[in-house]
């Protein structure tokens, strides 16, 4: 059983997982479509809102692991959506409207049936991923606010994408604190501890012997959370904020080593 597949299963009534896909897309493909494939066979009902090209490559890897999508869809325990067309029905100015997103939710969940009576519902969107594209952050934290409400009653788990790329700036604590604190779960970006390995190799060519010694920092400032958050994505948020001088050549280092691996795998 995969890491991703361990949180999926975890106890909790409220699960709420993300992933920052920018730096390795098909490792969300694969982790979404490993999400509904274990609500499949549990006879969850599967709810997908996401743009076209998402739809299909999901569609895709079902199959690949052994769903009959079609089927699904037909018998009603699969429905798939539009991700812009859902925002456009509960958006009011550039903000996410509770009401409508309760009333447009609700009747999207509808059509996502468990096919056994004590089975619940495992729903993937992208909604909050297109706002965080288009700079519309707050709404995208006020839309992960409205889920919350809704996931606070049970009996639905909450698979988001961000296209915030783990190696960049633009992932730094500060920066997507409010993405953080909105979740129960962060999935990893790459399989297998791929990304801890190029962290770790990165920083031995960079800081050569004080490697060790900034690893015994790191390990001893890692903040206690609620938050399942993997490795090597701590170990990331912690280099920006206590190795600020080092950090952006350790991950650039770290961004060519996990490449190269993703090109051999």
């Amino acid at each position: 059983m995969t890491q991703a597949s361990e949180s999926y299963n975890g106890a909790g009534s409220h699960r709420h997982f993300v992933q920052f896909y920018k730096a390795d897309e098909p490792s969300l493909n694969r982790n979404v479509s490993g999400f509904l494939w274990d609500g499949l066979l549990r006879g969850d009902g599967l709810l997908v809102i996401g743009t076209p090209q998402r739809r299909e490559s999901l569609s895709s890897h079902l199959a690949r692991l052994g769903a009959d999508v079609a089927l699904a869809r037909r018998e009603g325990q699969l429905a798939m959506l539009d991700a812009d067309e859902m925002l456009s029905r509960f958006m009011v100015d550039g903000q996410p409207d509770p009401e409508r997103f309760r009333a447009a939710i609700g009747e999207a969940l509808q059509l996502a049936r468990p096919r056994v009576a004590e089975a619940g519902i495992c729903a993937y969107g992208e909604m909050v991923g297109l706002l965080w594209e288009a700079r519309q952050t707050a709404a995208a934290i006020r839309l992960e606010e409205c889920w919350n409400q809704l996931l606070h009653g049970g009996g639905i788990a909450l698979f988001c994408g961000y296209p915030i790329d783990v190696f960049a700036d633009d992932f730094e604590r500060t920066h997507v604190h409010d993405v953080l604190c909105a979740h129960t779960h962060v999935l990893p970006t790459g399989p297998g501890g791929d990304l801890g390995a190029a962290l770790d190799r990165a920083m031995d060519e960079l800081l050569g012997a004080s490697a060790d010694e900034v690893r015994l920092s790191m390990n001893a400032g890692l903040p206690a959370s609620n938050l399942a958050m993997p490795e090597a994505e701590s170990a990331i948020l912690w280099l920006r904020s206590n190795v600020p001088d080092n950090a952006e050549k350790i991950l650039e280092c770290a961004r060519s080593h996990y490449m190269a691996s993703l090109a051999s795998a």
